[in-house]
């Protein structure tokens, strides 16, 4: 008798959990194909988005420049710019040829506005009369809000650091490819500058990203910074706001020229 009644309790027992696994499975199997339903649209107009309609851009309609483009230089005057010194008249050399030069140890200069994330746009020459190494053959750099500098220098047989040739993120990151044209002749930077975001208490939430083109070569892929590129020690991350694009004079007669300058806020 106890052997009868175990078999059919075992039994029962079987065909319970037969019927709650199958009637789970059914539930599952309906909210699988329901969420399908959700997320995968039936018809082509589901996945379309008309607005809002983006603004229209003219490539080349401001001197060659997007037409919402700010031009920082165009080869005329210094209007968009002051000494980072003490943020009087800049006294860097303007050329007849629409270029400007740096002049030794008169410091670097920097845009009177304040920019945060940007599109920025310049070319530069080295100095083939620069005949020195290392870091000292035509050496300059553009920084982003002050901080966060991308390499200009000379690295035509002249090999230094790495992480402080020409297109690197100075201390933080090499090229991936060295792309410079000859000594002497015009580089062209396209750079794509994401600002880094801070809390209220003043904690970075978010790093700064770069990604640069070296005359239309892919040279810095959308690297997140570290923090600040310190030419001695580690990076810093202190909480800012907007801030000027700075041009630097590295104080070693570099003789580094710039031309066609514009950057589009993002």
């Amino acid at each position: 008798m106890n052997k009868i009644a175990f078999i059919i309790g075992t039994t029962l027992l079987f065909i319970s959990c037969k019927e709650k696994v199958s009637s789970e499975a059914e539930i599952n199997s309906e909210k699988v194909t329901s969420e399908k339903i959700e997320i995968e649209p039936t018809q082509p107009e589901e996945t379309e988005i008309w607005e809002p309609i983006p603004a229209k851009v003219n490539p080349n309609g401001n001197n060659g420049a997007p037409s919402d483009a700010i031009i920082l230089f165009d080869g005329t005057n210094f209007d968009e710019w002051i000494s980072a010194v003490d943020s009087t008249e800049v006294k860097w050399t303007l050329n007849p040829d629409g270029s400007m030069t740096v002049k030794d140890k008169t410091g670097d200069i920097q845009t009177k506005q304040n920019f945060g994330s940007v599109q920025l746009h310049l070319e530069w020459r080295s100095n083939p009369e620069n005949k020195q190494t290392n870091q000292n053959r035509s050496n300059s750099g553009v920084f982003f809000q002050n901080r966060y500098e991308v390499q200009i220098l000379d690295n035509n047989n002249n090999p230094t650091y790495v992480n402080g040739m020409v297109s690197s993120i100075y201390k933080q990151s090499p090229p991936l490819v060295m792309a410079a044209v000859p000594t002497g002749e015009w580089n062209t930077y396209d750079i794509i500058f994401h600002a880094p975001e801070f809390d209220a208490e003043g904690n970075k939430t978010k790093s700064a990203t770069l990604t640069v083109l070296l005359n239309g070569v892919l040279t810095q892929d959308h690297f997140e910074l570290e923090g600040t590129t310190e030419y001695i020690g580690w990076p810093k991350n202190d909480a800012h706001g907007p801030a000027p694009i700075k041009l630097q004079d590295h104080r070693d007669m570099s003789g580094v020229s710039y031309r066609n300058i514009w950057v589009r806020e993002l």
